[in-house]
Parts: C-alpha cells; structure tokens; sequence
C-alpha cells in the first residue's frame, strides 16, 4: 500500500496540532490506536493464529513480510493483522484494494467516532460506547469474498 500514513488532527484550546498513533486493523476491521510505540509482540499476544503487516510493505505479488515481534511499532504507520495461513501466498491485486479499503473504512469509522465523541463530551450529554459498523468494508467482504477481512 506504500505511503500510508494515519495522523488525526485536533484543535485544543485553539491549538492546532497532529495526533499521532500506531494504528492496528484486525481480521475483522477493528482498529486499535497506540498513542506511543509498541512492540509488535503486544498485538500479538491475544492473537496467535496471525502475523502483523506493515502497510508499507505490502506489495503485488510479493509474500507479506512478518512485522518481527520484537520490533516497535512506528507512530503514523497502519499494521495489519492478517492470518497465519496466509503467510506464503502472494498479494494479490484485489487483496491489496480490500486491505486499502478495510484500512479506509476502519479509519473513516474512527474519526467520525471520536468526532461525535467528541461532541457529546463537550455538551454534557452521557453516551455508552455502542460496537459500530461499516457498510462499505461489509459490502466488500461480500463481493471480495473474506479471504483477507
């Protein structure tokens, strides 16, 4: 996926500035943000049945290369965790636009989360932490197929 990078911008106290984070997408488009490195092994720890994947290796073609778990994850890089079973196979192109896509949706989800938050925190309003999803990455599974979702 190449140059892909996930900051998300706030405005506090008229301060304007990026947040930085490590951004982990899950088999079933989850995101988890880390607001400092990580090792890669923390994200692995409860799921053991994948690799991690840096979206900036990702190529056509090519095999996905395993994030080393002793390794630190980097702020504004996107990891996926993908299944050990397709640690052998090569990317396909119609792979890559579903992880694209799954990426696109996950932080899209995000942000419109953390915006309404947001919102809600500023005006006094209570609210519960509701499980969302998203109709794009639930379209794409159906026509992909699941393969890599």
């Amino acid at each position: 996926m190449g140059a892909c990078a996930s900051s998300q911008f706030t405005n506090k106290s008229r301060k304007q500035r990026w947040q930085s984070s490590v951004n982990i997408i899950d088999m079933d488009g989850k995101l988890e943000k880390y607001k400092e490195p990580i090792k890669a092994e923390h994200a692995l720890f409860k799921n053991s049945d994948c690799f991690l994947c840096s979206s900036e290796k990702m190529y056509v073609g090519s095999v996905l290369p395993h994030v080393d778990p002793n390794e630190d994850l980097q702020l504004d890089q996107i990891y996926f965790l993908v299944p050990l079973s397709k640690s052998h196979v090569p990317l396909s192109l119609k792979e890559l636009c579903v992880f694209a896509i799954k990426a696109n949706a996950a932080l899209v989800l995000h942000s419109e989360y953390s915006a309404t938050n947001s919102m809600l925190k500023s005006s006094s309003v209570s609210h519960r932490n509701d499980c969302f999803t998203h109709s794009t990455l639930q379209s794409v599974s159906h026509k992909f197929g699941s393969s890599y979702i």
